[in-house]
């Protein structure tokens, strides 16, 4: 298996990342969008600068920005995306992550069907920025802690399938699959849609520190021949020590040769 390891932090923490071991790093959409507009040059220049690159972007939304319910602002979001979108491209990041569970969540007592009408107009309204700057778009399943809608990867398929457009696709997350009780076997039924995936362990905690079947996992992911990018998204408590374990965890579960 030839895969690419990154890690979700901050640019400024790219040099330990690097010295972990990792490829490439997983920032925040959100973190392209400062309240002073003059403040982007200079986060611009973080990015540019940094000692590895940033290939994927999260947190695509603010969680006061809602695309559910009804008080949602068409025009907000069309300025939004208009903007932060076209920044993705500029830092060099080709996939985002659509997870934003404040966003996307329904309201209390809320039409489950009127609201995945919403986000399927949301996700084609970005897959139209998407398709003209060659991005691609991943739907993120949260635990039902997080988003009361789209919590398994059958039902972001589902949704993907739906809009039909080749710049929407599916997120696995090994903390979602197992919060929710998940068949590791999704990983395999549903690999045609499987274009980036994200890990942790036990408690969301660093990979290798708890007892999640990263064997099975990885089995799984070998048999769904997947070659894409894996991030580590998780908790961390001493940065510098932790991503290096994390690191050399991964590289060794995968066999793949250390940077």
């Amino acid at each position: 298996m030839k895969m690419k390891f990154g890690c979700c932090t901050e640019v400024a923490n790219a040099p330990v990342v690097r010295e972990a071991g990792f490829d490439f790093l997983e920032c925040t959409v959100v973190s392209l969008m400062p309240e002073k507009e003059e403040e982007f040059e200079s986060i611009l220049r973080a990015y540019e600068e940094s000692v590895l690159p940033v290939e994927v972007c999260n947190i695509f939304l603010p969680g006061s920005l809602k695309i559910v319910g009804e008080s949602v602002d068409e025009s907000a979001i069309q300025r939004y995306l208009e903007k932060a979108m076209p920044r993705v491209k500029q830092i060099g990041a080709d996939t985002i992550v659509f997870g934003s569970g404040a966003a996307r969540s329904l309201p209390e007592n809320f039409s489950y069907e009127k609201g995945e009408e919403q986000i399927i107009r949301f996700l084609n309204t970005a897959a139209d920025y998407a398709e003209s700057l060659g991005l691609t778009i991943v739907i993120e399943p949260l635990n039902e802690k997080e988003s009361n809608i789209m919590n398994t990867i059958p039902e972001a398929v589902g949704m993907a399938e739906k809009i039909n457009r080749n710049s929407i696709q599916v997120l696995a997350d090994f903390y979602h699959m197992e919060e929710e009780r998940e068949a590791l076997e999704h990983l395999v039924t549903y690999k045609n849609y499987i274009k980036h995936v994200h890990v942790a362990d036990t408690n969301r905690r660093a990979p290798g520190t708890g007892k999640y079947p990263y064997n099975k996992f990885i089995s799984c992911l070998d048999w769904s021949n997947y070659e894409g990018r894996i991030s580590v998204e998780c908790k961390w408590g001493e940065f510098e020590q932790e991503v290096k374990a994390a690191g050399e965890f991964l590289h060794d579960c995968f066999n793949k040769t250390k940077i």
